[in-house]
């Protein structure tokens, strides 16, 4: 985003107020990505609606902690659990995971960057992300994939308030990764959290996020490695 734009940002902020311009903000982002084409009109009007809801004051710096809502349309399972081992373990060496999703546990030395990939990060560098208060979302769409509902959720991550420890470009603690291992076509994970869906419920994702990010073992969001664009442990 570049200065200019900012600039425009901030007096359009004090013109037409912080919600207003953040939201339409977003707007310009979603078509700038190309993503408009790919998400639902009622679909972008509830994520327009999240962004300019989750625009007034400042940013939080930590997840509430509130309980999550199992349920809805697409048959939400939420889980947790307590006194998971913080246990480094060599790279790309098979874990064996409690939850499916993992919930935390064993997991590598380094950190996946907090980022969307296309191809599947292992699990054992995802994990280590949530010890540092991340929140993953994978999903398994084999045979047919599923790009709309990817960009959906894409869209959703894009509009999370932005979190006050990570830098300008790689504003929040937050994995997008497809996951060949997951037993259910969506996933949600955090430090000692889960959550599983057998479809996109964007509301229910957004506040899986804000109940559980920055509440890790570590309070931490340095850059992780990226994998040089190419799967690990492959």
């Amino acid at each position: 985003m570049s200065f200019g734009f900012l600039r425009y940002l901030g007096d359009l902020s004090r013109s037409i107020g912080r919600a207003s311009a953040l939201t339409l903000a977003f707007t310009l982002t979603l078509r700038r990505r190309s993503l408009l084409g790919r998400v639902a009109p009622a679909t972008l009007a509830s994520l327009l609606s999240l962004a300019a809801c989750s625009s007034e004051g400042d940013p939080p710096g930590h997840g509430t902690g509130a309980r999550d809502n199992p349920g809805g349309a697409c048959n939400i399972v939420t889980g947790s659990r307590t006194d998971l081992p913080q246990t480094h373990v060599a790279a790309c060496s098979v874990i064996e995971y409690l939850d499916n999703p993992p919930a935390g546990g064993p997991h590598y030395p380094v950190w996946a960057a907090f980022q969307s990939y296309t191809f599947p990060v292992t699990r054992g560098y995802w994990v280590h992300d949530l010890e540092h208060g991340g929140v993953v979302y994978s999903y398994n769409c084999d045979p047919d994939g599923c790009a709309d509902e990817v960009a959906q959720v894409q869209a959703m991550i894009d509009a999370l308030p932005e979190d006050p420890q990570c830098s300008a470009a790689s504003p929040r603690r937050v994995v997008l990764t497809p996951d060949p291992l997951l037993d259910v076509r969506w996933g949600v994970s955090a430090w000692g959290f889960t959550l599983s869906a057998e479809c996109v419920d964007l509301q229910r994702f957004r506040d899986f996020y804000l109940n559980h990010f920055a509440l890790g073992p570590e309070d931490l969001c340095n850059p992780g490695t990226d994998f040089g664009g190419e799967p690990p442990c492959e």
